[in-house]
């Protein structure tokens, strides 16, 4: 027969007549002819999947109208998983062979049902021999007592599903047994239906309805195609491996699955074929090549590597996003409170602005006058790189490079635990099965081991819950609308929770506390009716290259010495904070893009103590980080740009270390330090969110479990776990918990980049602050503005450069500390000073206004300072000042201002002026520019503490100086202008 013969239309339609047995053979004919075969897919194959009554659709129960790859393959793993249980005989020996065909030929058949041989199932199980079939016609039978199986036999019902059901109580005593198309109701004595302790079950195509199902090792089990329903379950003890394929879980009253007890050290038979058949469903358990490497990236803003491997370009301008985000271009929102305003621009300024100034043409000198300053020591922050590109600090655009998460690959070639996990194959593997509304899913207790892939977990309670030193691998589940928290990991759990989609639960995504330490990687945890992820009570974990979006609280909540490593995920599009570091929370949260949330990027408050470093803040609808009320915390080389609010705001009852951060293009303040009540959003802004009456208040007992309470169906559940509710008792000792970076007394603001926001630095404390080392640059409003500062304030060595109005602006009252600064090239004054302190040694050069005004009834220090404005006074006091101005060196600016470089009150006698040293151009001589020496232009790129570079971040290469501490005291607490909490 050629197929050449007739068309190929008309040989599928004759071939589709023919049965399973002769497509077979057809297919041995020749190539053409299995080609011919195999393109029957969709027709004759499907046919006879579909028309199996030992099988169901291929992806039934989850997606039973989603067509499988190739109905052909799956008719052949259907055929493959239902010889399992005969597959016990020897080993690999001629005589085994031989054995095994005679067995298979010997085999008898045997009918039970009325008319049949036997009317009753205990009556044929006494005469069956050894791999017999029962067939049992439609019809209940029912057992007053235990049946035993106790030698191998393979129960089947005839006719539809539905048609046979058993009321009995089976025990296997034998090594394998296969039951198929039968539906199990539990009898009067018992709610155990079929039981084992060392042989091997095979379920296909069963039902059981209120009963269980309970296998103890070293026993196993394979089911397929099964469904338990009204409160059925299946409880397995200490196995080895068993395999729930396919399976449809539903109202149970308890857990769907419970795995007990770790798995017993003696195999059976089966565990071997079961690992075969668990290694046929696609999985990522073994390192790879194919994975693209994590390189370093070229051509990034300003030199700097994003820290993620995988980089997703974001061409945006500062105007592009004001424009998205409906912010004005000059930023109309920065409001500098309690009718101070930077917006007052000096007498020199005005005149500069008006034109009067000299025409630069007609003098040689005045291309002269300028002194140079570009050569200070955080001079390196603004030159362009070797590529031509401007650095972040200097860039009238924010970051146009973010890192992506690594794909699951990645993170297993990194990760050799991670990558164990996911080729393990021990205890209950549970893969394609559906739970649903029921209270729960999978359960597992006491060293306990389950493998979960492509599962579907809805209208449940709970979908999984792993205590008591168990280990959880989940690779690519569904979770969604469960009425508690999605996964609950308690009491030292563990285990990789990879590439799931968990959604729309009504708590936390997923719930750790209490020592469990998972590792979380590459999920997708969305749409939550609180957290996404909660991790509290000595909970750890690690947890990274996930997306975390549109949860309405916090996307990642730490609280109650929760510590976990929060790495490389992207956290956005939150209706609250990114991620909430709160009530002595930890963690270690680096390299992830935080961004686009409602409230704060990153928000620690009541003894939060994390290390935030190397990660992107941005595009927040508020604040990027928020450090609330007795928040601490290392926040060192992070990214905060571009968020409406504040880029960092600080609570000066607080104790926070800044390094080396880029805070740059904030709509309002770059740094803002507040201590104040605000009684137009007290509630919020001093930490009282919707929903926290589950940590304090009136549900005191709710406090002990975490704000992620579970509702009364959750308490129900803490308690069948036997959970102690005061676990606060295990909690780390204090020094225990500031072990991981250096204690300080005083807030420390050190190495930082402020740039292109509203205004750079603004303090409005009762609290001592350190500023060091900072560059405030090219802010639309003053660089750094001290409206309140009851205890000292010490601005030392920071460069503050072009920014819109003044450098520096200090009002009454305030104590503020001067030393050490480069003041250059702004708008406005370089210092306005009326409050109480010292300026010592600073370089106040290139001002459009004067070069320090001192005003008010200051009581003042004005010592060593270098002055050159443009227009206005070197040095003007103004009004009852007290103090001293000496020893100040104060060039000419422009030639063509005629204004005093040194100016004080005619009336002012408790001021007093000595050794002050005058400039002036000399117009008959054409003697070089002044230039700034001994010592060179401020601030020095000198470290007199000795403090190597080494222990900052090397991309920012900041100059350090001597530390400076003092005591804090407890003061006034405020809350975020926008507060941004979970």
């Amino acid at each position: 027969m050629v197929v050449g013969s007739l068309p190929v239309e008309l040989w599928r339609v004759i071939l589709a007549y023919l049965p399973l047995p002769d497509l077979g053979r057809c297919c041995q004919v020749c190539r053409a002819w299995r080609e011919l075969i195999l393109s029957l897919d969709n027709t004759r194959w499907r046919q006879l999947c579909l028309g199996c009554p030992e099988c169901r659709h291929p992806n039934w129960p989850s997606q039973p109208h989603q067509e499988p790859p190739s109905w052909r393959e799956a008719l052949k793993q259907h055929a493959l998983s239902t010889r399992t249980w005969t597959q016990n005989g020897p080993e690999l020996q001629s005589s085994a062979c031989l054995l095994f065909f005679r067995r298979r030929k010997d085999r008898r058949v045997w009918h039970v049902g009325p008319g049949c041989e036997f009317e009753t199932l205990r009556g044929a199980l006494g005469v069956v021999g050894p791999y017999d079939r029962v067939v049992l016609h439609p019809g209940v039978y029912e057992e007053q007592a235990e049946v035993a199986l106790k030698v191998p036999v393979e129960l089947v019902g005839l006719g539809r599903l539905g048609e046979v059901a058993l009321l009995v109580c089976m025990e296997q005593q034998c090594p394998t047994a296969r039951l198929c198309n039968l539906v199990f109701m539990p009898p009067w004595f018992s709610t155990v239906v079929y039981k084992t302790s060392w042989g091997h079950v095979q379920l296909d195509n069963c039902n059981f309805e209120g009963a269980q199902l309970q296998i103890r090792g070293p026993g196993t089990c394979q089911a397929r195609f099964c469904s338990f329903s009204q409160g059925s379950s299946a409880h397995l003890l200490g196995v080895v491996l068993s395999l729930l394929d396919s399976c449809d879980f539903s109202g149970s009253d308890t857990a769907s699955v419970t795995v007990e007890g770790p798995p017993v050290s003696e195999r059976n038979w089966a565990c071997k074929h079961l690992a075969a058949l668990a290694r046929t469903f696609p999985s990522c358990g073994a390192s790879g090549n194919d994975s693209p490497p994590r390189g370093p990236l070229a051509g990034s803003t300003g030199g700097h590597q994003p820290p993620g491997g995988n980089v997703k370009k974001e061409p945006v301008s500062i105007d592009d996003w004001q424009r998205r985000t409906g912010v004005d271009a000059v930023c109309q929102g920065t409001v500098i409170e309690d009718g101070w305003s930077d917006g007052d621009r000096s007498d020199g300024e005005e005149e500069n602005r008006d034109g009067g100034g000299t025409n630069n043409t007609k003098n040689p000198l005045l291309l002269d006058y300028k002194i140079p300053c570009d050569h200070h020591g955080l001079s390196h922050l603004l030159k362009p790189q070797p590529d031509g590109s401007l650095p972040l600090a200097s860039s009238p655009d924010p970051p146009s490079l973010t890192p992506e998460p690594l794909t699951l690959q990645q993170e297993l070639d990194r990760d050799p635990e991670a990558q164990m996990l996911a080729a393990s194959t021990l205890g209950c593997i549970l893969r394609r099965c559906l739970f649903r509304e029921g209270k729960g899913g999978v359960h597992l207790s006491n060293y306990g081991q389950a493998r979960l892939e492509g599962n579907v977990f809805h209208g449940l309670n709970y979908a999984v819950r792993c205590i008591q030193n168990s280990t959880i691998v989940m690779l690519r589940n569904e979770v969604r609308e469960c009425r508690a928290s999605g996964v609950f990991l308690r009491l030292s759990a563990q285990g990789l929770i990879a590439e799931n989609n968990i959604h729309s639960n009504g708590e936390a995504g997923l719930d750790i506390r209490k020592g469990a330490n998972p590792i979380i990687v590459c999920n997708k945890i969305h749409s939550g009716l609180r957290s996404g992820v909660v991790v509290l009570g000595n909970g750890k974990g690690s947890i990274r290259s996930n997306q975390i979006y549109n949860n309405k609280e916090a996307g990642v909540y730490i609280l109650f010495s929760g510590n976990p490593v929060v790495s490389g995920n992207h956290i956005f599009q939150g209706q609250a904070a990114g991620i909430a570091i709160n009530e002595n929370g930890r963690g270690m949260i680096t390299e992830n893009v935080i961004k686009e949330n409602q409230w704060g990027g990153v928000d620690i408050r009541r003894g939060g103590d994390p290390i935030l470093r190397n990660n992107y803040i941005c595009y927040g609808y508020s604040d990027g980080v928020v450090v609330g009320e007795r928040g601490r915390g290392l926040i060192e080389g992070n990214h905060v740009y571009c968020n409406k609010g504040c880029g960092v705001w600080v609570m000066s009852s607080s104790l926070p270390q800044l390094l080396g951060n880029y805070i740059t293009h904030n709509c309002m303040y770059g740094l803002a330090v507040f201590c104040r009540k605000d009684p137009e959003n007290i509630e919020a802004r001093e930490g009282n969110w919707p929903g926290q009456d589950g940590i304090g208040g009136e549900a005191g007992s709710r406090e002990r479990r975490g704000v992620e309470g579970e509702g009364r169906e959750g308490q129900e559940n803490l308690n069948e776990e036997g959970e102690l509710f005061a676990w606060e008792s295990d909690l780390d000792s204090e020094d225990e918990r500031h072990s991981a970076h250096r204690s300080i007394s005083v807030a420390l603001v050190e190495s930082n980049c402020m740039s292109y926001n509203g205004v750079g630095l603004y303090v409005k404390s009762s609290e001592p602050l350190n500023v060091f080392a900072n560059l405030v640059n090219s802010n639309r409003g003053t660089g750094i503005a001290v409206l309140q500062s009851s205890q000292l304030t010490r601005l030392v060595t920071n460069c503050i450069l072009e920014n819109g109005r003044g450098g520096v602006a200090v009002e009454k009252d305030c104590r503020v500390e001067l030393r050490g600064n480069g003041i250059y090239k702004n708008s406005g004054h370089g210092v306005g000073f009326s409050g109480n302190g010292q300026i010592l040694e600073n370089d106040v050069v290139g001002n459009r206004g004067y070069g320090i005004q001192v005003a008010g009834s200051a009581d003042i220090k004005v010592m060593r300072n270098r002055v050159q404005p443009v227009q206005g006074f070197g040095v003007a006091v103004l009004g009852p000042v007290k103090g001293v101005v000496h020893d100040n060196l104060l060039f000419q600016g422009h030639p063509g201002n005629k204004k005093a470089l040194l100016q004080i009150d005619p009336g002012n006698k408790s001021c007093v002026l000595r050794n002050n040293n005058v400039l002036r151009h000399n117009s008959c001589t054409s003697a070089p520019p002044w230039v700034l020496e001994n010592p060179p232009a401020r601030p020095l790129a000198s470290s007199p503490s000795g403090l190597s570079s080494s222990q900052y971040p090397s991309r920012l290469a900041i100059s350090m100086t001597n530390r400076i501490s003092a005591t804090v005291e407890s003061g006034c607490h405020s809350g975020s202008m926008f507060c941004s909490i979970l």
